[in-house]
């Protein structure tokens, strides 16, 4: 991967990482890494879990290498992607601290990013689990006022990432990080089918940089069970090309789509239910395996111009508010917020993206049939690193599906299967 180089498309791509390593002893490389930086004071921020799998020997290494540091490591139990937990590492922060470190993965990567951006340190993530693709992203997957959203922070400045220790993460982690990966079939496919529709900017080499990636993963996805060094670093290497794709895009199109928007959808129901929520890689590779049953069918369907005009005339919309209300409680409210800017469901606007749809129609079904396996070669992928394929098997009631699914149009401002499904008039008989 290149850190900085103008592109085909006219940008001009940065990696925004300086350096990222992914070895054997990687963590005795830290001191190195400090010193470039010349830090003199660090703040490492852990939780039980990750202390114990690289925390112990990130203070150990600060030690023999004469560098202060201050350490805030959460309780145990799950560490919520809030405003308490940022809270909570707020108050502990020493401001003597000029280099943070993170020893963890998905939330733990998350707030040191934010705790990075606010102090205006340099900062170091230390991987435990090859788990999700944030660990390169300049953004952080946080809950605010009861609504997932991407808030812009920062990127990492250097990713260590040690296969002594990823190789021991936890195996759930693990089939999380490859489930997070197969999710980029939807998020390029989705992401033609948007330029095509509404203009939305696109760039080949970026979604090549994913596909190959992806491919990757794919090809050593037999020997992620095993542990196998080879395996454990091509999902984790994929995932920090998934972090790279998204700075070089400047947005998280490359690595996310409906499946991820499902998964966001699960997690504001847990924050607000108290329902089930698996790890969100885990979560994505279940959207994912949605996605391709719907697009299957949406490639069998004829588009019917009346039809489609006629379901949106007749669409309330105050009463799909009122359902995000009941399924969504308040998270609903920054989604409906986000509508009274966007009004995607305005007729006019809905009319000149379906005419640009019916004439196009040929060319999504080709990207569709370009980019995406069948579901049963999915299947075996998830078959062969045993990880669920329904919300039955991570305790979601199936009925709650189609409106969860209809929920995805609403979370960002983004094209995506559904938008499509309701811009066809499709939607309610899709799923």
């Amino acid at each position: 991967m290149k850190n900085t180089f103008q592109c085909k498309c006219g940008k001009v791509h940065n990696a925004l990482i300086d350096s990222y390593v992914i070895e054997k002893q990687a963590i005795r490389r830290i001191p190195e890494f400090l010193n470039a930086y010349k830090a003199t004071r660090c703040f490492v921020i852990s939780d039980e879990n990750t202390y114990r799998a690289a925390g112990i020997q990130v203070e150990e290494i600060l030690k023999e290498a004469g560098i202060p540091y201050c350490a805030y490591r959460f309780g145990s139990g799950q560490i919520e992607p809030n405003e308490h937990s940022v809270g909570s590492v707020m108050m502990h922060y020493d401001c003597r601290c000029d280099f943070i470190i993170a020893v963890g993965s998905g939330v733990l990567n998350d707030i040191g990013k934010i705790l990075s951006c606010t102090t205006k340190n340099p900062y170091m993530i230390v991987a435990t689990a090859p788990s999700m693709d944030g660990y390169a992203s300049a953004t952080s997957s946080m809950t605010r006022d009861g609504l997932k959203i991407s808030l812009p922070t920062k990127c990492a400045n250097v990713i260590i990432g040690d296969l002594d220790v990823l190789c021991q993460a936890p195996m759930h982690m693990m089939k999380a990080g490859l489930g997070d990966m197969l999710a980029k079939y939807i998020s390029i496919c989705e992401w033609r089918i948007s330029n095509l529709i509404t203009g939305e900017y696109y760039c080949e080499e970026i979604a090549t940089l994913i596909r190959s990636a992806l491919k990757n993963c794919v090809l050593h996805a037999d020997g992620l069970l095993n542990r196998d060094p080879g395996a454990v670093k091509a999902v984790f290497e994929g995932l920090v090309i998934g972090g790279v794709a998204m700075n070089y895009a400047g947005l998280s199109r490359p690595a996310s789509g409906v499946e991820h928007y499902i998964s966001h959808i699960l997690d504001m129901r847990g924050v607000e239910f108290g329902t089930p929520v698996e790890l969100h890689g885990i979560q994505c590779a279940i959207g994912t395996r949605i996605a391709l049953k719907l697009y299957e069918k949406i490639k069998t369907i004829t588009p019917n111009k009346e039809a489609a005009l006629k379901y949106v005339q007749e669409f309330s919309l105050a009463q799909w508010q009122s359902v995000l209300r009941q399924h969504l409680g308040k998270g609903a409210e920054s989604m409906i917020a986000l509508e009274e800017k966007e009004r995607k469901y305005n007729v006019a606007s809905h009319n000149a993206r379906l005419e640009i749809i019916l004439h196009n129609w040929d060319t999504i079904i080709d990207i569709i049939n370009e980019e995406l396996p069948s579901c049963e070669d999915l299947d075996k992928i998830l078959d062969l690193i045993d990880v669920p394929k329904t919300f039955e098997e991570i305790g979601i009631s199936e009925s709650l599906l189609p409106t969860i699914f209809k929920a995805t149009k609403d979370i960002r401002d983004k094209f995506v299967l559904s938008r499509l499904a309701w811009d066809l008039g499709i939607i309610d008989n899709l799923i």
